[in-house]
């Protein structure tokens, strides 16, 4: 895990962000988004979750954000209040460094400071053992598994959901 750092993001970090999210949506399919959102979209995002106190972190790599993750609200609904759903993007050149983990762990923490009951991942491609893995790994259950519900490089995908309880 050396030679890199977790640290909070920020509106700052949106160019990085962006690159990120972009390749992940054009290349696979951890987003089912045919298209990335814009920059002015990725930039609002940040600082809307920043805003709203939400867990929030980059991988820094000598000052180059090589991945990110973030804690979003699960549902809209105040019933949903104490649940969120997190993401995580890693840049396929730092990927196997342990990133994922690190940033994950510093979401979970972060939102276990913030009051949050449960953590759910939406993942989607059953075939996405990185993503799988690394939630595994940060103590996450399976929580079931939608089937044929995306369609993406002309075939369709299952969405598997994982949930951790904090």
């Amino acid at each position: 895990m050396a030679g890199f750092t977790v640290r909070p993001g920020s509106a700052a970090d949106a160019g990085a962000i962006h690159r990120i999210h972009a390749h992940a949506v054009e290349t696979g399919t951890a987003s089912f988004a045919l298209e990335p959102p814009s920059m002015e979209e990725i930039t609002s995002r940040i600082e809307r979750i920043v805003e709203q106190k939400l867990p929030f972190r980059v991988a820094d790599d000598n000052g180059v954000v090589v991945g990110y993750a973030f804690a979003d609200w699960f549902r809209p609904r105040p019933g949903y209040r104490f649940t969120l759903e997190d993401s995580i993007y890693v840049d396929p050149s730092a990927q196997g460094r342990g990133l994922g983990r690190s940033l994950l762990s510093a979401v979970i923490e972060d939102a276990r400071a913030g009051g949050f009951k449960q953590i759910i991942a939406v993942i989607g491609d059953i075939e996405n053992a990185g993503s799988i893995g690394v939630h595994k790994a940060c103590g996450f259950m399976y929580a079931g598994v939608l089937k044929n519900v995306g369609y993406k490089f002309d075939r369709w995908l299952d969405t598997i959901y994982m949930q951790r309880e904090l």
